[in-house]
């Protein structure tokens, strides 16, 4: 590897599994010391196993990413053990896949809860030492849903524009403190969210089939494909990009 995190600490909500998984691997190779926050802690701790079986730093905080004292107390843990992150990978989401009128209030607001208010709550107890350390760099994750709407997502399609626009705002008023912010957004990954929002979608007579991704984005996507372009969004090679949403879709979104 090429060392492209060299010095910095990184910070990965929903960093055990999926491209959260991968990221935080990715981001240790190249030289992050990495702190896992997740609910899922067994988890987190045999990704952190892995990393450091490999030579890498990892380490875990468990934390519901939508809970503001959780949130405070696992970003206050992890500057004490590794100090302030100079990048925030802001990860953490799920998905509720149901007709529209079907979709209860709880549901709307607990999807909210996880997949918007979680990376307010990071952003912001992040921020502060980010900051102070001279700035830093986040992602969040977004994802094609943002601007290609899909039947039986309303839900998900509409927390995944809000994140969208927190992603360019923090970049507008963040800029002159060094503070870039960017969103990556998957298209249809091999994860078990994305296989899940495939079968469950299936279930609702949506076309998701093998042929009907290979139409629209050439191949299911891998993990590994969203952590590679999160990584180039967190180093320094992408030091003059700011507030963009980097999707990682094969162009599905470019039809």
């Amino acid at each position: 590897m090429t060392g492209r995190l060299a010095g910095k600490v990184a910070i990965i909500s929903g960093g055990a599994t999926g491209m959260g998984g991968a990221s935080s691997r990715l981001f240790a190779s190249e030289g992050a010391k990495v702190a896992i926050i997740d609910r899922n802690k067994s988890a987190a701790e045999e990704t952190a196993h892995i990393i450091r079986l490999a030579g890498g730093v990892a380490e875990v905080f468990q934390a519901d990413v939508s809970d503001e004292d959780q949130v405070n107390a696992a970003v206050k843990a992890v500057e004490g053990a590794l100090g302030p992150a100079t990048v925030l990978f802001n990860h953490a989401g799920t998905i509720v896949i149901k007709p529209f009128l079907e979709t209860t209030l709880e549901e709307w607001d607990w999807l909210h809860a996880v997949n918007v208010r979680s990376m307010f709550l990071m952003t912001r107890a992040v921020l502060p030492g980010m900051i102070a350390a001279g700035g830093g760099s986040i992602v969040c994750t977004s994802s094609i849903s943002a601007v290609a709407a899909t039947p039986m997502e309303v839900l998900y399609d509409t927390t995944k524009g809000a994140v969208h626009m927190f992603a360019r705002a923090i970049a507008v008023e963040f800029r002159d403190r060094n503070i870039r912010c960017n969103a990556v957004c998957p298209g249809f990954i091999r994860t078990p969210h994305g296989l899940r929002e495939v079968a469950e979608l299936t279930a609702h007579g949506v076309d998701v089939s093998e042929a009907a991704i290979a139409a629209q984005q050439g191949r299911i996507g891998e993990p590994e494909d969203v952590a590679r372009a999160a990584l180039y969004l967190a180093s320094d090679d992408s030091q003059f990009v700011n507030g963009v949403h980097l999707f990682v879709d094969n162009g599905f979104t470019a039809i």
